[in-house]
């Protein structure tokens, strides 16, 4: 069941989502008819995997299926709009990349580096990598999901 603060945190999260899915855009140089639907893929991604995580599945499957989803979404929007998918899809995803987890992974390597070895800080950075890195590769397998199914050029089986 979702309540009414789950729906205004998944409103807040997509607002700001919004956020560095234009930038983004804007620093690979999508041209601007394309920027309103880097919002709303960057928007609809990030909202997708607040949902997920809210109804209990791991913020690694979530952004997995999210990214997924605006793969997908990404395929309908060029062949509608005529351009390559890439074009809506990548700025999208941006606000998904694990910054805090690598970050703190960052910092458990500079504590090691300046207290020594211990093994809650080796715990804490392995544990912020391997979560880092298995959602990096969440969001690369899903958004080149839809690429894999539909451009083929021989069949599945």
């Amino acid at each position: 069941m979702v309540g009414m603060n789950t729906v205004m945190m998944m409103l807040h999260n997509g607002l700001f989502a919004i956020v560095p899915a234009v930038g983004f855009a804007l620093l690979f140089n999508v041209p601007v008819k394309a920027l309103k639907f880097c919002a709303m893929g960057g928007a609809l991604g990030h909202m997708l995997r607040y949902l997920l995580i809210d109804c209990g599945l791991s913020i690694e499957m979530s952004s997995f299926i999210a990214a997924a989803a605006i793969g997908f979404l990404g395929v309908y929007w060029s062949q509608r709009f005529l351009a390559h998918p890439k074009v809506f899809t990548v700025a999208a995803v941006i606000p998904m990349v694990p910054g805090v987890f690598a970050f703190k992974a960052m910092i458990a390597l500079v504590e090691i580096n300046q207290q020594g070895f211990s093994e809650p800080l080796l715990a804490a950075l392995f544990e912020n990598l391997l979560k880092a890195l298995f959602i990096i590769a969440g969001l690369a397998i899903g958004l080149a999901l839809p690429g894999l199914l539909f451009y083929r050029r021989r069949s599945v089986v």
